[in-house]
């Protein structure tokens, strides 16, 4: 991964944004204009945790994928997809971060700005560490 020095938030958005674009083009902001289907990593929201050595994280990140269709079919299948990319996520991340753990927490499928467009949302816990 590159790009995240040592901020832990840009190090795991990184590391997020790689694995769900092995799903679908996946982007660290809401992109101006975009192809569907596609995701969006959000700033994780992390809070300081650690001991003696240890410089830690924990918090919450929500990933929003977007698609169209008058039923979210394809929807669904790219969320679970993206889910599984995220849950196999382990171990070093840029800037030597190292996810310790990372959950689901839950998901939502709604519909989004009207006429055919859909979202889906999961948002996870996660815990990051480096040594120090």
């Amino acid at each position: 991964m590159s790009g995240g020095g040592s901020d832990p938030a840009t190090a795991l958005q990184a590391a997020l944004v790689a694995a769900v674009g092995t799903v679908v083009t996946t982007f660290d902001a809401p992109p101006v204009r975009a192809a569907l289907p596609h995701a969006v990593v959000e700033d994780a929201v992390l809070a300081r945790w650690g001991g003696a050595g240890i410089d830690g994280r924990e918090g919450r990140v929500r990933i929003m994928l977007h698609d169209a269709g008058e039923r979210p079919v394809r929807l669904r299948t790219l969320a679970a997809q993206a889910e599984a990319a995220v849950a196999a996520l382990s171990g070093a991340i840029d800037g030597g971060w190292r996810v310790v753990a990372l959950r689901l927490v839950r998901t939502r499928i709604v519909k989004s700005g009207g006429g055919d467009r859909w979202a889906a949302t999961g948002e996870f816990a996660v815990k990051i560490y480096r040594e120090i």
